[in-house]
């Protein structure tokens, strides 16, 4: 007679805090790039004020997307937030510098993308370990 052995696999609670973290900011960016790259007449205005043009509205509104389906790809989820960090440091900036708004709602979001860049660093490593030659 043999016996059954199950093997139950632990979910970490602090690996399900982070995927939800990852879920909600990139649903958040999805809401923040399709205004963006349907052209509403706000975001419209928005860019004008900024002064670059349309064009830079298209690529933050792209760059905004791929990041949000980034963070739910496990390979790519440190990368994708990582660059989110980033684009939120030129939200904040262009916030403060070309808007004179308040810079609050990026700063809020670099801080949890970088949170989670931070614990997905080893997947930023396993990822850009191809790129660097040694």
């Amino acid at each position: 007679m043999s016996t059954a052995t199950t093997t139950t696999r632990r979910v970490r609670p602090g690996v399900v805090v982070l995927w939800v973290a990852q879920v909600v900011l990139a649903a958040m960016f999805v809401m923040a790039s399709l205004p963006k790259l349907t052209g509403d007449p706000v975001m419209v205005d928005l860019f004008n004020a900024v002064g670059a043009g349309q064009w830079l509205r298209d690529v933050v509104g792209a760059l905004e997307l791929a990041g949000a389906i980034g963070l739910l790809v496990p390979r790519l989820c440190g990368l994708a937030a990582l660059g989110l960090a980033m684009l939120m440091v030129g939200a904040t900036l262009t916030n403060i510098v070309a808007l004179g708004a308040s810079p609050a709602i990026p700063i809020g979001y670099l801080l949890v993308a970088a949170v989670i860049a931070w614990f997905r660093r080893e997947s930023i490593l396993a990822a850009t370990r191809g790129l660097v030659r040694r």
